[in-house]
């Protein structure tokens, strides 16, 4: 004859192993594509580095230096700008991966809470409807402290995607502005 409760012991910790097999997997998953990206960006940024050398290292006056610094200047601020994009997209995307485990796992959890809940209060001896009454309470204010880390994650990243939008905004007139006065430099 087995015991419920070691079943229902066995059965919490394997769901257990399970949510933080599934975290562990999405940030494995993150950390390898990061560093695909950063392998990336780091090789981009050598090639750039070495032509760019190359070509001011074959100007023949520093006019002509100024103006191919001013033209190498906007390529590099695009590429870190779009580099920056995607590492932001990919941080939301694994916080969104997580957010969602993490939702489904509260959201067992709730179900089975509150189905253990019923059963004791159906089976409660005389007073036992208090406690059944405080536990329901207390599971529905974590659901509400729940929804609110959730509401706040949310406005963090869109946030977060705010401020990324500004920045584009703020450095591609930095570039423009750069460009400017570079060929100001350039035509005297």
């Amino acid at each position: 004859m087995s015991n419920p409760n070691i079943e229902q012991l066995a059965a919490a910790q394997k769901a257990n192993a399970e949510v933080m097999t599934a975290l562990l997997r999405t940030a494995f998953n993150g950390v390898e594509r990061l560093t695909a990206l950063n392998m990336a960006a780091s090789r981009e940024f050598f090639n750039n580095t070495v032509a760019s050398t190359q070509q001011l290292l074959s100007a023949k006056d520093a006019n002509e230096a100024a103006k191919l610094n001013a033209e190498l200047a906007k390529p590099n601020v695009d590429k870190w700008m779009e580099y920056s994009r995607s590492v932001y997209d990919l941080v939301t995307e694994m916080q969104k991966e997580v957010t969602s485990v993490m939702e489904a796992q509260y959201s067992t959890f709730t179900k089975n809470a509150n189905s253990v809940v019923e059963k004791a209060k159906t089976a409660a001896p005389v007073g036992g409807d208090v406690f059944a009454a405080t536990m329901q309470s207390m599971l529905s204010a974590s659901t509400k402290a729940f929804d609110n880390l959730t509401g706040m994650a949310k406005q963090l990243s869109d946030i977060a995607e705010a401020n990324m939008a500004a920045a584009n905004k703020v450095s591609s007139k930095a570039v423009s502005a750069t460009s400017a006065a570079a060929k100001k430099t350039a035509a005297k």
